[in-house]
Formats: structure tokens, C-alpha cells, sequence
């Protein structure tokens, strides 16, 4: 039988957000880990926020469940969970920062005996895949921080029209109580 070079890796991650109206919302998603690399799955999480997932490996050979690796990070980059050599596991935790939260699947073993490498250099290859995920997650909050900044912009701008609109208002009301005050005590002939 031959080994397909893709792992199918199911990975129910039983996401149950628990918000203070007890609203649960649960997601299922299914991958296939590819052989030569890394699979990243993320997501938009709010501030504390109930996280739950379940993983498990499923593979075309049944005879050798293959091992996996996991690792899930927060947006400030604190590692949240990680195992290495696990065919199903679980992790939960509660946010305590709101953003993009970012679970990794990589099977390295399968790496190694595909492309005949071992020691020093399988090492060097882990550390480039962790660095392609770091980068890939350093662009997406590159682009994420110029969004938030453009709508932080915008918001100022809006403020300082707003501040100068109240300044023109306050100061047409203050001209006009002038004007009344000073026709009322003419009128009462005070002044």
C-alpha cells in the first residue's frame, strides 16, 4: 500500500466561546498536514473568552498512526499549549488579550524519512519552519496595525472637528446670552 505524502489530520477544534449571555458557538475543522511543512489555522478571538479544542490524527494508512506536533500562541506571541508527538490531544485556556490566536500542526518525523535527514539539520529545518510562521504572523499584524491605525486617524480627526464644532457652538450661545442679557436691561432700562 502506498503512503500518501499528505497526513489527514482532523482537528475538531471545539471552539465554545462563553460570553456573559452564555452564548455558544462551536467550529469543526478538518486538514490535511502536508509533508513538507506546517499547517497554521487562526482566529479573531475576544478578550476572555473561553477557548476548547480537541485534535486528532487520522491517516490513510491505518496501520501507523503517524505522531504530530502542536502548538497554539496568542496574538502577543505566548506560547498557550504545545506537545510534541501526539496522534489526539486537548488544550483550553481563557483569553486575556483580544486577537489572533494561532494553532500549528507539523508532523517532522515524516520530514525526516522523506527527505533523508536527520540531527543538526532536521533542527535547523523546525527552526525554519517556526521562523516562516513567525513571519507569516509578523505581515499579518503588520497589516492589522496600519488598519487599526488608519481608523485610529480618522477617529482624531473626527474628535478634533467634533472639539471644534462644541467651540463654535459654545461660543455662538455665549454671544447670543450677551446680546438677550444686554436687550433685557435696556429694555427694563437698567442700563
Amino acid at each position: 500500500m502506498e503512503v500518501r505524502s499528505e497526513l489527514v489530520l482532523v482537528c475538531i477544534l471545539g471552539v465554545l466561546i462563553c460570553s456573559c449571555n452564555f452564548f455558544m458557538v462551536s467550529e469543526a475543522v478538518w486538514l490535511n498536514l502536508p509533508a513538507s511543512g506546517t499547517k497554521c489555522v487562526s482566529e479573531e478571538i475576544h478578550n476572555n473568552v473561553v477557548v476548547l479544542a480537541d485534535y486528532v490524527v487520522v491517516s490513510d494508512n491505518h496501520s501507523h498512526i503517524p505522531t504530530i506536533s502542536v502548538k497554539v500562541t496568542s496574538p502577543y506571541g505566548n506560547n498557550l499549549h504545545l506537545k510534541e508527538n501526539v496522534t489526539h490531544g486537548q488544550f483550553a485556556f481563557t483569553t486575556h488579550e483580544a486577537g489572533s490566536y494561532l494553532a500549528c500542526f507539523w508532523d517532522w518525523d515524516l520530514v525526516a524519512r522523506k527527505e533523508k535527514i536527520e540531527g543538526v539539520e532536521l533542527e535547523l529545518r523546525k527552526l525554519e519552519g517556526a521562523v516562516e510562521a513567525i513571519h507569516e504572523n509578523l505581515l499579518y499584524l503588520k497589516t492589522r496595525e496600519a488598519e487599526l491605525r488608519f481608523v485610529s486617524e480618522v477617529t482624531n480627526t473626527r474628535v478634533a472637528l467634533f472639539s471644534l464644532m462644541s467651540l463654535g457652538v459654545c461660543i455662538a450661545v455665549s454671544a447670543l446670552q450677551v446680546w438677550h442679557l444686554k436687550r433685557y436691561f435696556q429694555k427694563k432700562k437698567l442700563i
